[in-house]
């Protein structure tokens, strides 16, 4: 048989009353030259009947059955199996929109120097209720170069992972999926960058991405806030030793409880801050944990010192960067933002 074009994996668990929509849309799709490699992780409800039918009736469907074992043993026995040149992810409760894998090859195809390629996505559940959520898939839709992709992976996971596609060489040169106490999307992504693969997106919105209760990454661990900063501090730690002019010292902007407790994770690997900024006057002069906060408007001349903004806060981020901006910093030279 002839090797497809495209592989599209896609670990299954319980999933039976939505894959049936995220199989519609692949078969949907204006690209034709693609396979669908579906594990089924040891389904207890009636995940293999669905699978078993959609393979029936197209044979661009392959379905595998494993012992349960989890979305990445799940993920990585699609990746052995797949036989394209390209690799897509796409899980279960998502949808592709029908022009997805045809723009996102093409990218590939055009740019020999893009190793993994995104998109723009829509978000597909309640932005009432679950607002934080929608509020990072806005952000993630802009940020879309290499270069946007690359100075903000340490601010949020800056490609959503059910909406990549990539070479295969990737996962031959860098590795697959890692199980640990960490996210391994993120940590796949941190460490394909850390080698440097260069990613980028189509801007055009080529998929939904839904959010339901039960997503592993609101109820996992694995996926929690400490768990994203525990991994998210390991490469950051590397990116400065090998980016940061002044290692290792760095400036960090912000002083909040909250700033604090992320960016003291840094000093386990070996960072040393030279003080804290802020703009609250009832901040500056304090001393905490023998480390001066200082008023920002005092903060050193560009070329004199590197600073890590670690303040999440809606438009605070935006904000610091303008200054930084007037004040004649360069991102990824004099900065790079963290939250």
């Amino acid at each position: 048989m002839v090797a497809p074009k495209i592989t599209v994996t896609m670990p299954c668990y319980n999933c039976g009353d939505m894959v049936g929509q995220a199989f519609d849309s692949l078969l949907a799709q204006t690209c034709t030259d693609f396979e669908v490699v579906a594990v089924d992780d040891g389904s207890t409800d009636d995940t293999a009947g669905v699978l078993a039918e959609y393979a029936q009736r197209d044979s661009r469907i392959r379905i595998i059955s494993i012992e349960h074992g989890g979305v990445i043993a799940a993920a990585n026995a699609a990746i052995n199996s797949a036989r394209g040149r390209y690799i897509a992810r796409m899980d279960a409760d998502d949808v592709s929109l029908p022009e997805r894998l045809a723009a996102q090859s093409r990218m590939l195809d055009t740019d020999q120097s893009i190793g993994l390629v995104g998109c723009r996505v829509r978000f597909g559940g309640c932005r009432a209720s679950c607002a934080g959520y929608a509020h990072y898939v806005d952000w993630t839709n802009t940020i879309l170069t290499a270069d946007d992709i690359s100075l903000n992976r340490f601010v949020e996971f800056p490609v959503p992972n059910p909406s990549i596609m990539y070479r295969r060489e990737c996962i031959d040169e860098y590795g697959p999926y890692l199980d640990g106490d960490f996210p391994e999307d993120y940590e796949l992504l941190l460490r394909w960058l850390e080698a440097g693969v260069r990613m980028a997106k189509v801007d055009e919105e080529l998929m939904i991405w839904n959010d339901p209760p039960m997503r592993l990454s609101r109820t996992h661990p694995r996926y929690d806030v400490d768990a994203f900063y525990r991994i998210k501090t390991e490469y950051l730690a590397r990116w400065l030793a090998e980016n940061n002019p002044h290692h290792p010292t760095v400036h960090i902007l912000g002083s909040g409880r909250t700033t604090r407790k992320r960016a003291d994770l840094l000093l386990d690997h070996g960072i040393e801050f030279a003080a804290y900024y802020d703009i609250d006057p009832r901040k500056i002069g304090h001393v905490v944990n023998g480390v001066m906060v200082v008023d920002r408007k005092d903060i050193p001349a560009p070329g004199e010192a590197f600073c890590l903004p670690y303040v999440a806060s809606r438009g605070a981020r935006e904000e610091i960067a303008l200054f930084l901006k007037g004040q004649g910093y360069i991102l990824g030279r004099d900065y790079l933002p963290v939250a």
